[in-house]
Parts: C-alpha cells; structure tokens; sequence
C-alpha cells in the first residue's frame, strides 16, 4: 500500500535492491581446464591462489603419485606475477553431481525402526542375568512406521550360534524418542534357563529412521565429495573421523538448538577433521526454518544452484532457485517442513509442533555424488600428453561446451583466455577447440587467445612454425617451448606448456604498466617461475619462429627465461600485428563503446554529440598520456550525422587514432673517429 502523505513531517523509506540482477562477471583472464573439485561448467571468479585451491582442490593422486592440473599450475603463475582475478570454468568427463547431507535429524522421530544389519546392536540388555544366557546379542529387526504398535522380531545369539528367537509386540508403544528404554520378557534365552527374562531396549539415534530436517548440497561436483561410505548411517572410524573425509570435501555439524526462538547453528566442517580436533569453514548461526523471518535457512545460505541450457553455439546457465548462495561450500536443496511465524506476536511458539521439525544437535557427512576426475586409461599428465583423448584424463571436446558458455559477452567479460593442454598438434578436436576460441575472440572483440602448438619434446622450431600455417587472427598468440616449474602444490618439478606459464607475463604486465605495453622483454616478460625451457632456443631459431608469428621463450644468462615477442597471428603486415596494439584497440573500443551506450536512446542534438566528444576525448588524452597513442580525434557531428542518417535513427560517431609502436629492434652504431675529430652534432 502506497504511504499516505497527509501532516508535517519526515519520512524515511526503505527500498530494497537485494534483488537486483547482477552484472556481468569481469576478470584479467579466463582459464579452461580440469580441477579436483568445484562446480563444472560454470565460469567461476577467484581473486587468489588460496581462493582457487578453496574453491577448485589442488593435487590428486594416480597410482599412488601426486599429480596437479596444468589449470592450477597457470593460476598460481597468474596470481603469483601480479593478477587479481581470475574466471575459472572446469571441464569434466562424463556427468558430474554434488553431494547429498546425510540425513539432519529433527526433534521429532517421524520413521520407523531402523533395519539396519547395525541396528541397536549393543543396546539390548538381558536382565537378570541368567546362567546360559545369551553373552553377545544381535538384532534382526523389521517394524511399523512411527504412530503404530512396535513390532519386531529379534534374534539373540550366543557367539556364533542363535541361541532363541523371540517375537515381541506392544500395542502401548506408539511414539519412538532416542533414549527410550522399552521393557519386553521373553520366553527362553537358552536351554539351561527356564526362567523368563527381562529384555531392555535403549534407542540410539541410529536405531530410528527421522525425516532430515532439511537437506543440504554440495556446490563443488564429483565422486570425491562423498565423506560417508553409502547413503546409510554415517559409521565414524575412532576419533571421529570419517570414512572417506578428505581436505576436498565436508562435513556438516548442527552445533546448538534453542527451541524457545526456533533458531540453530550449522557448522560446515572439512571432511577429514576429527571430533576432537575440528577444522570449521563456515559458521551459520541464528538460522530458522521460517519462511516469513530473516534467518530462514534458505535466505541466509542460498538454495540456487546452476544447470547448462541452449543448443551447441548458444549455451547458457540457468538459475534455479530462489536465493543466490552466500556459502562458498554448500547450498540449501529443500526444508522438509517449514515453521511458518514460529513465534507470534507475543514472542511465544504459534505451535508446539513446530519443535520437532527442528533439527537436533548432531553431525553428519555427504554422500551420492557421482563423477570421476579423468577417464580409466585416459590419464596422461604433464609431457606424457601425446593424443587429444588422453589431455590430463579429459577428451578435447569437453572445452567446446565451456567455450559456447564464455562466448556470452553480456554475462563475462575477460582480458585473455587460455586452455593449457589443448595444442595444435594434437589435431582433431583440440584444433577445433583452438579454431571455436578464435571465432568467438573475433565475434567478442574483446579478448586475446593464448594457446599452443606443440606437445612436449619438439626440437625443431622449423616444425613447430609450421603449424601456425591454419592460423589468421589478430586476435590469437601462441607461444613455444615448454617450461619446467616447480609443482607450487606437490612441489615435484615439472614440465608444463608454454601458456601456462606466459599468463603470467599478462599479470605482471598489466599490475605494472598499461594493457597497452608489450607483455615481453626484460622487463614485463621474465618468467619468475619457470626454471628452464625444454630447449634452449637460438638466435637463427628465434628467427623463425618469429617470422611465423610464434612468440619465443628465450633463455638469457642472470636473467632467465623471458617471453621475447609479442607478435598476433595475423599474416597481413599492419598495426595490428603485435599485441600491444590489439589491446590497446580492445582498451578502446572497452571504454569508449561505455560512453557510447549512455547515448542510446538520446535524442540526436548537438548537445548529445558534443557530450560524447567531451567524455570520449578526455579518456584518449589520458591514453595519450600514458605513452599509447601518438595522436587521435575524435567526430561526432554533422559531417557525419547528416539528415538522412538521422531519419534512420543513427548516431555516428568516428575515432581516429595512431597506436604507439614497441621498439622491437634496437639499432645501435658505433663509430670509430680519429683522435682531435670533432663528434656530430
């Protein structure tokens, strides 16, 4: 109802934005690859190396050896040389889910007995005891659901022999509570007693099967988020720690309950921590299953959750779910019964009932996720990769999907994109790969492809060369040789492809100087984490690569290893073939294309164009100034917004610019005069 405004006064209103629609995710540069955890397929910002391996795992065995993704061994060089953000999409093999909670208990017992081959083992007692009476007892039980008699059928073993089965059933026993001591008398407990003998039943919590309070997901997909065995009763091995608890997955902990306000704590806890020794991620205190209250679970954690949908070319992520996630970890999938106004006016409980939907203090794993890090035999890492089914366990089609997902400039936005472990000569798929990259750069405007030629162990730069032949495109680099680098997470030296580790000049170039300096030389281009090339390149082989438009890694002594080019791929000899001037092009057209969209919809007036010249000249002056134009000017008037292109509801607007050039080749004389000659002016 709209405020009726009638007496003096103030007025203070509140207007809620929460819920406005996001703008796009924006990052220096995108990554493409594989990763140990995390949510697949969906372009995700991290803005450290600890922020990655939080979100996207760090190393993961294979036959009992430590091995880590080129993805992570890129972001580490990307973070370590100056980045700041960084758009990490995982790739996967075959479907990928997250992991359930194991069921949250509530305060009411809302199932039945628990069947369990575990169920209520050591929890019977035989009183009195009697001589050859029962010593080890076991339970075989079937039962009602909650709200009926409680009947069951128990088997008593002496050893490994059954010593008597009885029946036993109680009309009087309609509810189940964890704690209950329920009484029975059988008939016989064994051949030498006679005598009738008191059976007594104390529940455990995993004797009874409760409705989960509510269910929780994991955000991170894969096989490796399960921390329970099955989907049963969470078994905890001594100490309290799980059976398949590991740094990668978690652990859920419903800490305290009050049920006079309706309110709990929820502990999300790494998997592999213990019961004495807890390793806690997240803390969310105060949540409530109210609906209608701030603290509803779901308001508080988030309950969406992300599905891939569109045709091949067109892909998009669809949001489900009513609340965007405020947890790194898990999101909320259901509440299974709500306690809508817990409290009414008065402070007081709207129904007692309320309480047993509440869930009780207790702890718990996940399980049900499905999907494996690499295919069976597909696992070649590091130079072992030769075919392009076997790209560090992941077949080069899966990045197709992930790059139709990038290609949406209206949701992401990025400087540089990279896939490392995709080459050229791996042919097939891979090229294709390299090939969508390109066309969606082109279509994009925006970004420049860095990606590779060659599989490791490629000794002629002549060969190498060759295949940048398929190659047009102002938009792409490539880079060669590989590099050898310290594994920042298994710490093994290992040898990665040049992309990897070339990012990082991108970083540091961009943390230093402008997006319009050459990432390359002495300077920009030394790359402070790769210890060696696979081979050291020569002069005359510098030569060639560079004449083929491939950027060389080159070796200099007290220096190190250096990215020494900055050519694109475009054959045609113009500005536009070097890098520097690519990007600044992309800086322009960036900033400008802005002031560009604050005109639509304007009317067509002088004072319309005059404001575009103003704000568009004043950005070029400050480029000017940082060293990347030579010149520029700038039209919007009516030499080229002239009636008739007016009628057709145009505004044209031209720029004119001279790029600043790199000194790539330092040409110095030295000549030698005789003694008393005079030096030229």
């Amino acid at each position: 109802m709209a405020e009726r405004i009638a007496s003096p006064g103030v007025f203070a209103r509140e207007n809620d934005l929460s819920q406005i629609t996001e703008g796009p995710i924006e990052a220096g540069a995108a990554i493409i690859g594989p990763a140990v955890k995390g949510p697949v397929e969906e372009p995700t910002i991290v803005t450290s190396y600890s922020d990655y391996k939080s979100k996207f795992g760090s190393t993961f065995l294979v036959d009992n050896v430590s091995h880590t993704y080129f993805t992570s061994i890129a972001a580490y060089n990307y973070f370590q040389q100056g980045g700041d953000t960084l758009l990490v999409t995982r790739v996967v093999t075959g479907s990928f889910a997250s992991a359930n909670s194991t069921q949250i208990p509530n305060g009411g017992v809302n199932g039945s007995i628990n069947t369990g081959t575990d169920a209520l083992l050591n929890s019977i007692t035989q009183q009195p005891s009697a001589s050859g009476g029962s010593s080890g007892v076991k339970t075989d039980i079937t039962s009602s659901q909650h709200g009926n008699a409680l009947s069951a059928s128990i088997t008593l073993t002496n050893g490994a022999a059954n010593v008597s089965t009885i029946t036993i059933t109680s009309s009087s026993i309609s509810t189940f509570a964890v704690g209950d001591t329920l009484t029975f008398q059988s008939q016989s407990l064994g051949a030498s007693d006679t005598g009738g003998n008191d059976l007594i039943i104390t529940l455990q919590q995993n004797d009874l099967l409760t409705t989960s309070s509510f269910v929780l997901k994991t955000i991170s997909k894969g096989a490796n988020q399960n921390s329970d065995i099955d989907s049963g009763s969470v078994v905890e091995k001594t100490g309290g720690i799980l059976p398949l608890g590991s740094e990668e997955n978690l652990r859920w902990e419903i800490s305290s309950v009050n049920q006079s306000t309706g309110l709990f704590n929820l502990l999300v806890r790494r998997g592999n921590d213990a019961r004495d020794s807890k390793t806690i991620l997240e803390t969310w205190n105060n949540l409530s299953l109210d609906p209608f209250s701030d603290t509803y679970i779901k308001k508080v954690i988030g309950d969406q959750y992300k599905s891939v949908i569109g045709e091949a070319g067109d892909k998009y992520l669809q949001i489900n779910g009513f609340y965007s996630n405020k947890s790194r970890y898990v999101y909320v999938d259901s509440v299974t019964n709500e306690t809508p106004n817990y409290l009414n006016a008065a402070g007081e409980r709207s129904s007692e009932a309320f309480t047993s939907s509440l869930p009780l203090v207790s702890s718990g794993a996940f399980n049900d996720a499905t999907g494996n890090l690499f295919e069976g035999s597909n696992n070649k890492f590091y130079d072992k990769i030769v075919s392009p089914n076997n790209i560090q366990g992941i077949p080069a089609d899966a990045y197709t999907q992930s790059l139709n997902l990038l290609a949406n400039t209206d949701l992401y936005r990025y400087n540089i994109i990279a896939f490392p472990g995709i080459n050229t000569q791996l042919g097939g798929i891979s090229a294709t790969v390299i090939t969508t990259a390109i066309t969606n750069a082109e279509e994009r405007g925006d970004h420049l492809v860095i990606f590779d030629t060659s599989n490791y162990g490629q000794t002629s730069a002549a060969t190498v060369a060759a295949r940048t032949d398929a190659y047009n495109s102002s938009y792409a680099a490539t880079y060669w040789p590989w590099g050898q680098v310290v594994d920042p997470d298994s710490g093994q030296r290992v040898f990665v492809p040049a992309s990897t580790a070339v990012i990082g000049a991108y970083a540091f170039n961009d943390s230093l100087g402008e997006t319009w300096t050459a990432p390359a030389g002495v300077n920009r281009g030394v790359l402070t984490n790769v210890i060696r090339t696979e081979k050291t390149v020569t002069k005359a082989e510098r030569d060639t690569l560079y004449d083929a438009r491939v950027n060389p890694l080159a070796t200099f002594p007290g220096t190190g290893v250096v990215v020494f080019g900055q050519r694109t791929l475009q054959k045609a000899s113009s500005a536009l073939d070097r890098i520097n001037v690519r990007r600044l092009l992309i800086s322009l057209k960036d900033q400008i294309g802005n002031i560009g969209k604050t005109l639509v919809f304007e009317n067509n007036t002088t004072a319309t164009r005059n404001s575009f010249v103003s704000q568009a000249t004043a950005y070029l002056e400050s480029v000017q100034q940082r060293q990347g134009l030579y010149a520029f000017k700038v039209v919007m008037d009516n030499t080229n917004n002239t009636p008739d292109v007016i009628d057709r509801n145009q505004l044209v607007g031209q720029v004119f610019v001279q790029p600043a050039k790199t000194a790539e080749f330092v040409i110095l004389d030295f000549t030698l005069l005789p003694t008393g000659a005079e030096f030229p002016s």
